[in-house]
Formats: C-alpha cells, structure tokens, sequence
C-alpha cells in the first residue's frame, strides 16, 4: 500500500506575481502576471477533488495572458499551463524565452529520464545524472517522445519529485542546480515570434508530483494510481478495462489492411466468435481507402468503394451486435502528392522541397473544420469506437521552411494546440469515442496527448523481439500504464535465436505480449486444438490484465533488452488482497534459478498462496524474505499468482 504521508506540494499557486512563468517581450523579461496587467482571479472546484484557478491579465496595449492551475487534493500534483494572446490592433514585440516552472528546494539532487521511442532498438531506455550542471532535455523531431521522453524524476533529500510535460511537439526542459535545490523550466524549444491581432501562443502544461523520499516503487505507484484516476480517458464512464484485438491483417495477401472487404473482414469475425475468441476490439488499419494496395498513398479520406460497395458500416453494424468496439486507422496530417486534399486544397498544405509527404495544417481553423466534417461523417456511418490516429513523418523541417525570423515557432503552437482541438471537438461530436494515439509508434505520447487518448501502438520496434519488448514495458508500465503489446514471434524454434523472421506465437511470445491491451496475431481459420489452447491463454491475460490495470507495479530487474537476462515484475492489487508474479527466463540466461524476492509484500499478510502451473505452496512473510528458487528452462516463462491472508 502507499503511504501518502509528508507529501508536500510543488508550486502551488499563491498569487498571481508569483505564477511561475517567465518571458522576454522584447528585451524586457516578465515573471509571473505583474500588478500592471490587472490580474483577477477565478477559482472553481471540478469536484472535491480538484481546485483549478485562473489568473487573467491584460495590459495597456492588450497583451493578455491567462495561467490555469490545476491542484489534485487527492494525489500530490499541481499543473500549470499558460497562453499569451494578443487582444491589441498591433503586433506585439517579439515573445521568446517562454518557460514556466521555478525552483524546487529538494536539496542535492538525481535526475532519472529517459529517450521515450526513438524507433530503434536502443528507445524505450532509463539515464540517471546528478544535477551539479544545467541539463537541457528536448526531443529530436517535432514529435513529443522521439530521442527524449516528457516525463522525468527528481530524487533530492527528503523528497522526489515526478515531472510530466503535456505538449504534443517539441517542448524543452531546463533543469540546474540551485542553492536550495534545482530550478525546473520547460516551455516550446523553439519560440521567438511577434503575434498578430487576435493570435495565441501556448506554453506546454506543466505537471509536477512530489511525495516524501522511499523506495522507487512508492513514486511509481502514486504516479499510476494518479494516472488511472485523472489522466487515462474513460470507456462510457467507466474505467478502461482491458481489451483483447484482433483482426484480419494481410487479407487476400495483400499488405496492411489493403486487401480488407467487407466479406474478410466480416467473415473473419465470425470465425473468431464461432470458435470462442471474442475480441474485444476488431481493428482495421491502413489501407481501407482508395489507395490501389499502397497504403501510404493517403490524402484521400473516403470508403473505397471498390472493396466496400456498402462502406464500412456492415462491419461496424456486425461489431455492434456481437458487443465488439470497432477501430479505424486514419493519418489525417499526412497528404502524398495528387490525393484528394492535394488537389483541391492546396492551400490547406505546408511542404519542404521536393517532399511527396506534405502537412495537413491543423492549425488552419478552415482546414481543421473540412477535415473534422470528414472524419466525423465517416466515424458516424460507419459505426466507430476507436479512432486510431498515426502520424508518419516529421514535421519539423516543414515548419522551419515556412517560417518567418519574427515568427520562429508559431506555426509549430498553432498546429499543437489544433491537434489537440480537433481532438477535442470529434469526442464532442461522438459521446464514447476512444482516441488511440500512434505516431510511427510511441513517439507523441506526452501527457496533454493522454489525456484523451489510449496508446495501442507504442513503438514500431521489436514487436517479435522479447527482450526489447521488457525493456519498453519497464518504461511504460511505471509512467503510461495502460497500452497494448502484440505477441509476435521472430525466434527459431529450434536454435531459440532471434532470426527477425514472423512465427506463431508460442506461450513464451503471449506471456511477452501480457499488458492491458493485447493484439493476438493468431488467424481466424486455426484448427480446434489452436482455437482451444488460445482460449485459454486468453483467459489467462484477461485474468492478469484486470490487476495490470487495478493495482500497483513492482519491476524487480532491470531490462536491457538483452537475450542473457531473466525478466521479473510483480502486480498487486492490496483491495483484493491478490496479485501475480511475472517471470521469462530469455534464450540466453544461463543461471536456471531465479531467486525470487517480492518487492511488496502487504503489512496485512500472514501467510501468501503461491499458484503455479505445477504447485501450490503457502509461504509466511520471513520464508518470502529469503527468496523463493524458480527453475525455468531457456525461453521459457511462468506466472505465478498469489493471495495472501489477512
């Protein structure tokens, strides 16, 4: 259980000169919301839970800014985000230099971060440095997890603190030593731009969560109970519960979802259901367009009607009946030379040289209006749950080739802050909708973007490769907990190398693929004794899942993607008194004995149920304290379910 005492709060809101904001207008730097601004102030409670608070202020020439702070009473965690709007006939100086954060007194300090997706096998990866100079994190495209991940973790003297940043593109993070502690800055890198009448520019938000000093396990755990309360979307109210896909991909031979029609997929349904493995989601990915078996070939956003003569709404309607939440893949901000888009509206695109990928500007509100009537007719006809956004190139160059010296970073914001309204606005417009956010896989999972969406795709790395897939999972169980994983195979059965070669999921590939969200990848059309196996194993994940997604997360080894180590990770859940213990033996560890110490063994327990797959054993609290010796031959891997006794 976590103790939630001594939990001071970071940067709480004081007044309105004290907001923990800074910028340059012009060469005049301002803090906070200055008594020349004629700040007032509103304060409103969502529940009894949550208190936000809005300072506004405008000055003479009507530059107005606006911080909206957020204070969670039931967890730690205060947040902050700032816009800065021109309500004056002029264009204002240049705004550059735009961070909020301040300075936390935590004493000597760590700090833990990551490199979040950079799609290759070295992402997904922890880095720890002692803050004795200024350390500056970014990512690398203009994507918010590629080559740097937005959420971090201070240890000082006395109290840790967790730091998420909820900006969907390039956002920076400054941290440095001070005398009392450190100073912790984040804003958009790239800001240098005057705005014109009418015009905003907003700061990434900004949330902090500080707790007293302990085992890395009790920021982790406060951290992913916050995270289900307040932060991962709802499914029609309730909690996200875990979902199983499936789907028939590579239909007719053809690649992704090119070869889809309205008999495979419908008929693949049925031969799911008909041999017990109901899905939970049926998922139809790129490709469903007019696109001539290259999917790539986007811009073009109609049902093609070739292979879908009635468009997609029989598969939706044959997923309603069965109580199944049908998935739809778009990638709205890509256009390719010659599509629809391109063709008659060129003027919606922005592009660089010679470039067949071009940008959809979601930050024209005429051209985010067009494309939001599209997508929602096609959502609505065709019976979608979840709306499944990828997004495949980077943005970066192009905004940098169209913008102006005095306008460095603008075109950036407004296309966030679109994407995040147009977001918004489709979940207005279809109560339950579910967003899934994809970005060549994990690489634009920040916190603004989770708010409002699941991620089912996390990575385009190591899919079949296992050892790569503990690595990313060590990543995301503690800061974005609920994903999905597939169960590829890429290992010789024989040899037990990885060879990158596609096989059946065996055990050790599902128990790999165990997560809150699983894609099975085995077919319709297997024989009984399959369909029997998958059932079970099945039902072995929906088991596990349900506390993946309930209770607290213990890793007990470290991941580095490596074929010579074991892999541990414990889940408990303290309300049901009951949890499991995950362990994989890879194709190379030598040792054949794991000795097993649980990190977290409840302060009610007297005695804990062990369940094998071949044994039942009770142990007490001081028999647990030593070590429990699990033999498990090379690639192999066992669950190990418990409840303890109060």
């Amino acid at each position: 259980m976590v103790n939630m005492s001594y939990i001071p709060m970071i940067l709480k809101y004081t007044s309105p000169e004290a907001v923990p904001l800074s910028f340059k207008l012009g060469r005049r730097k301002i803090c906070g919301i200055p008594e020349e601004f004629s700040p007032k102030v509103s304060r409103e409670f969502v529940d009894s839970n949550i208190q936000k608070i809005t300072v506004e202020g405008k000055n003479r020439s009507g530059l107005t800014i606006r911080a909206d702070y957020t204070e969670y009473r039931d967890f730690p965690v205060t947040e902050w985000r700032v816009t800065i709007t021109n309500n004056g006939k002029k264009d204002t100086p240049i705004i550059s230099e735009l961070r909020i954060g301040g300075e936390i007194a935590c004493g000597k300090s760590t700090l833990k971060y990551g490199n979040g997706d950079t799609c290759k096998r070295d992402g997904y990866s922890f880095f720890e440095k002692e803050i004795d100079e200024k350390i500056s994190l970014t990512p690398f495209s203009g994507t918010s997890c590629q080559g740097a991940f937005p959420y971090m973790t201070v240890r000082g003297e006395g109290v840790e603190l967790r730091a998420a940043i909820g900006f969907p593109s390039k956002w920076i993070a400054e941290i440095a030593p001070t005398e009392r502690g450190i100073s912790f800055l984040c804003g958009q890198d790239r800001c240098h731009t005057r705005l014109s009448s009418g015009e905003s520019f907003t700061s990434p938000r900004l949330t902090l969560m500080a707790y007293g000093a302990g085992s890395e396990y009790r920021g982790i755990n406060i951290w992913r109970r916050f995270y289900f309360a307040h932060i991962l979307p709802k499914d029609n109210g309730a909690p996200m519960p875990p979902k199983l896909c499936l789907h028939n991909f590579r239909a007719e031979g053809k690649p992704e979802f090119t070869g889809a029609t309205e008999e495979n997929q419908i008929g693949a349904i049925n031969e799911y259901l008909r041999k017990g493995m109901k899905p939970d989601v049926w998922w139809i990915d790129a490709g469903w367009y007019p696109c001539d078996y290259n999917w790539p070939r986007i811009g073009t956003w109609k049902v093609d009607e070739a292979r879908f003569p009635r468009g997609l709404a029989p598969i939706g309607e044959a997923c309603k009946e069965n109580d199944i939440d049908f998935l739809l893949w778009f990638e709205p901000e890509r256009v390719r030379k010659g599509e629809e888009i391109d063709r008659e509206h060129p003027e919606w695109l922005l592009s660089v040289g010679e470039s067949d990928n071009k940008l959809f500007d979601l930050g024209n509100p005429e051209a985010r209006a067009w494309i939001t009537d599209r997508v929602d007719s096609i959502i609505k006809a065709s019976g979608v749950k979840i709306y499944r956004q990828d997004f495949n190139f980077d943005p970066l160059p192009i905004w940098k080739e169209n913008e102006a010296p005095d306008r460095i970073g603008f075109l950036e914001n407004r296309h966030a802050m679109g994407y995040l309204a147009y977001w918004d606005e489709l979940v207005l417009r279809n109560p339950g909708l579910i967003i899934d956010s994809c970005a060549s896989g994990g690489r634009r999972n920040d916190l603004e973007t989770m708010r409002r969406a699941i991620t089912l795709h996390y990575t385009d790395v190591g899919y079949g490769d296992h050892p790569i897939k503990q690595k990313q999972h060590r990543e995301m169980f503690e800061w974005i907990p609920y994903f999905r994983a597939h169960n590829m195979n890429w290992f010789d059965p024989k040899t037990g190398k990885y060879d990158g070669k596609e096989r059946e999921p065996d055990t050790f590939a599902y128990y790999n693929a165990f997560a809150p969200s699983m894609t099975d990848m085995v077919r319709y059309d297997v024989d009984e004794e399959k369909a029997r196996y998958v059932r079970n194993i099945h039902w072995r994940w929906r088991t596990l899942a349900k506390i993946m997604v309930e209770g607290d997360y213990y890793p007990i080894t470290e991941c580095r993607g490596s074929t010579e180590d074991w892999y541990a990770a414990q889940f408990d859940n303290p309300k049901t008194r009951c949890g499991f213990v995950i362990l994989m033996r890879n194709a190379d560890a030598e040792e054949d004995y794991f000795n097993l110490k649980l990190p977290y063994v409840s302060e009610l327990c007297t005695s804990l149920n062990f369940v094998s797959r071949t044994w039942i054993k009770e142990y007490s609290p001081e028999e647990l304290s030593r070590g429990i010796d699990v033999k498990l031959e090379k690639r192999e891997a066992t669950v190990l379910a418990y409840t303890y006794n109060p």
